[in-house]
């Protein structure tokens, strides 16, 4: 392995890099994700029990102690309980976006990822090209061995860069779905604690 990645030329360690970023992101999010997921319920189940034993403040101090995104969006629902819905449910989904867009932090950057390594493998197809023709033009058609380092560098760094960039693309589109599906767990959580503290 060791032989294959140094014959593929110089833009293998981009490529290498893409791929340790990219796992790196996916490994973070999919933690991020867990903890999230795991804490949703208790947290949910913990207000609704305070709220029907008319114990808010200990509701609004159990959210203040709380890290999770669902938190800081009640948080914001208990403070202004006793206002209408409609003014509950637009500040819950004011922070609930800030929550939203912290959920699918560094996505952007695997979808980047996912796209550019190809790029890199076909400028590597390209500049290993552009050495084996530069052998055709200095040595006349030459050897296969004069002429093999070029080929091998062209298709090697081609491989290479869509055997990174094929996972990176399904692991984005998974991350994305998770992440919607949370919010959307987020929001229904929301909007059954705004129903029990509205005016």
């Amino acid at each position: 392995m060791i032989d294959v990645f140094t014959r593929g030329g110089p833009l293998m360690y981009p490529i290498l890099l893409c791929s340790v970023i990219g796992w790196a992101i996916f490994m973070e999010r999919i933690f991020a994700f867990i903890k999230v997921r795991r804490n949703l319920k208790p947290l949910q189940n913990g207000i609704k029990n305070f709220l029907q034993d008319d114990r808010a403040e200990e509701a609004v101090d159990l959210c203040e102690h709380n890290k999770s995104p669902l938190a800081r969006i009640l948080l914001v629902v208990l403070k202004n309980r006793g206002c209408q819905r409609i003014y509950l449910k637009s500040l819950a989904e004011e922070v609930g976006e800030r929550e939203a867009v912290l959920l699918q932090r560094y996505l952007g950057l695997l979808g980047t990822i996912a796209n550019i390594t190809p790029l890199l493998g076909l400028l590597g197809t390209v500049l290993g090209m552009i050495k084996a023709f530069n052998v055709i033009a200095t040595e006349g058609m030459g050897t296969p061995a004069t002429l093999g380092g070029g080929i091998s560098e062209a298709l090697i760094t081609t491989a290479a860069g869509l055997t990174v960039a094929v996972p990176m693309l399904l692991l984005h589109r998974y991350l994305s779905s998770r992440s919607e599906r949370l919010v959307l767990e987020l929001e229904e959580a929301t909007m059954q604690v705004v129903d029990m503290v509205e005016e």
